[in-house]
């Protein structure tokens, strides 16, 4: 069975037009949405994060908030922009998060995408050393995180501490078992896919990736993967790795579908730049009938490699829409496919 999530940006805009207008909005409709996700049969929600915007940025709040509300579903991001995280830190708001869910975070970390404001890693107190980018200082702090992960002691302890200590060196509590296994990154190509497999991590590939051979999104994620799976299987790890793609797609099944996707969609990849240099390729959305979808989607090479599909939801048009809208995949779409 192929496991379906969704993935929300989590917009919010004071625009009359917008059901979803403040930050209170965003947090709470979230949780609502998980909440919903879970209890029409879905498998995962997952959360974008950004920095400087009006859109969700502090995670771990939030799963902790969806954890305390949901008993199965789980429960992660796709990204956390590792530019800006204090990995030490994080590992703690991770491990309670983790705990509260019981077991239940699927964290999506990565170098981040293009940002609202110039270098905004800078204001949070970091910077790259000399001679390297903002690249490599996201995969350091990453490296750090998943090493600390393990729950060995690192720390020396205090020979008068506050509290008594356990023997030997002390490690970052609390501790979320298994969590390490439950990392994921988001690579916009080959080479950070094939170090994500290195280094044990699970796969994110979203509707954009760097133009790395002129092909449709979809066969550059297959092959992507293919490289990703290939390197795991070099590295020796014993478990199975997972992987997970993003899409837009749209059932049209009611009035509102056909109103909201029904016409104008965007049925074909785009090409754009993420810089002056950086060529990227940003995947089509899909909205049709659903036998029509059905047919579609059975092409999608990347999404028939992955064994997750994040399905990525129009937050500002409320919870019941997009429920609905998750709901008409599951539904109409996925058994057809043999998802379900």
């Amino acid at each position: 069975m192929k496991r379906i999530g969704f993935l929300s940006f989590g917009h919010w805009t004071p625009s009359p037009s917008s059901q979803t207008r403040t930050a209170a909005d965003a947090l709470l409709q979230s949780i609502d949405l998980a909440v919903a996700a879970e209890e029409l049969g879905a498998d995962g929600a997952y959360f974008r994060v950004h920095h400087f915007a009006r859109q969700l940025a502090s995670p771990f709040p939030l799963l902790a908030a969806i954890g305390a509300r949901t008993g199965r579903i789980e429960i992660g991001t796709a990204v956390i922009d590792m530019r800006y995280e204090n990995p030490l830190y994080m590992v703690e708001d991770a491990g309670a998060a983790d705990i509260i869910a019981g077991g239940r975070l699927q964290l999506g970390i990565s170098r981040g995408s293009p940002e609202q404001v110039i270098d905004g890693w800078r204001y949070f107190g970091y910077a790259p050393p000399e001679g390297e980018t903002d690249a490599d200082m996201a995969r350091q702090h990453a490296e750090v995180f998943l090493e600390a992960l393990k729950g060995a002691g690192f720390a020396q302890p205090s020979p008068r501490p506050m509290f008594p200590n356990p023997p030997g060196l002390l490690r970052l509590e609390p501790h979320a078992p298994g969590l390490r296994d439950r990392i994921w990154w988001g690579s916009a190509t080959d080479a950070t896919a094939v170090w994500a497999a290195t280094l044990g991590m699970n796969l994110q590939s979203s509707t954009l990736k760097f133009d790395e051979s002129g092909e449709p999104l979809h066969v550059q994620q297959r092959k992507q993967i293919e490289a990703y799976r290939e390197a795991w299987k070099v590295a020796g790890h014993e478990r199975e790795p997972r992987v997970s793609v993003s899409r837009s797609i749209f059932a049209l099944v009611d009035d509102r579908d056909r109103a909201y996707f029904g016409r104008g969609n965007q049925e074909r990849d785009q090409i754009g730049y993420l810089d002056e240099q950086t060529r990227a390729i940003f995947g089509r959305s899909y909205a049709a009938e659903p036998d029509v979808l059905v047919k579609q989607l059975a092409d999608d090479e990347a999404i028939a490699a992955a064994d997750t599909l994040l399905l990525t939801i129009p937050n500002q048009l409320g919870v019941d829409y997009c429920a609905h809208a998750m709901e008409s995949i599951v539904r109409y779409v996925a058994p057809d496919l043999g998802w379900r």
